[in-house]
């Protein structure tokens, strides 16, 4: 039985699974990446290109690429999609005045080929402002429940302060053996 442990566990707890973390410009992705790897706020400036972080979560490797959200360089996502196995697209709960671009964009990735099988963590950023979307509001502006070729999950969550960050990350560890047998079968 111990061998059989021991296996499985090397099947599953040390791979190393890719993360692109996207969302519109000022959003908190880079904040968000930063508090997952040193559990502290850092200041920040608009990402141009990309940043990679690696975090380790119970044995569990995520090798995270938070790409810049400008307008001008969305177009250039597709570029870091290959080999995918999760999107979390930060929301700014309170920017409602673009949640239409936001829209837009989930739904664009979503139908790309290389992001088929990719389970998407939506972070609900930015709950401690006053007058912020709910997370429930931003699912159904978003009509996630439509989405049922993607396994996804939305958690409210405030970037500067951690809270609803491990919450999210939990998830996205519940899934990996979902999606790593999905793969063997495929």
């Amino acid at each position: 039985m111990g061998l059989i442990f021991a296996k499985l566990w090397s099947l599953f707890g040390n791979q190393e699974h890719k993360v692109i973390i996207v969302g519109l410009d000022n959003a908190g992705k880079t904040t968000i990446l930063y508090q997952f790897l040193m559990n502290e706020v850092v200041h920040t400036s608009p990402t141009i290109g990309s940043n990679v972080e690696e975090i380790v979560v119970k044995n569990t490797h995520f090798l995270m690429w938070d790409i810049g959200g400008q307008e001008s360089l969305r177009s250039s996502w597709n570029t870091y999609y290959s080999n995918t196995e999760f999107i979390i697209l930060v929301v700014d709960s309170i920017d409602r005045e673009r949640l239409s671009i936001t829209k837009e964009e989930l739904y664009r990735m979503l139908a790309h080929e290389d992001l088929r099988k990719a389970a998407v963590l939506i972070f609900a950023n930015k709950q401690d402002m006053k007058g912020c979307m709910t997370a429930a509001e931003i699912s159904t502006y978003l009509t996630l429940s439509s989405i049922k070729d993607h396994p996804w999950h939305i958690q409210s969550c405030c970037a500067l302060t951690g809270e609803g960050l491990c919450q999210g990350l939990e998830w996205m560890t519940s899934r990996i053996g979902v999606i790593t047998i999905g793969k063997s079968i495929a």
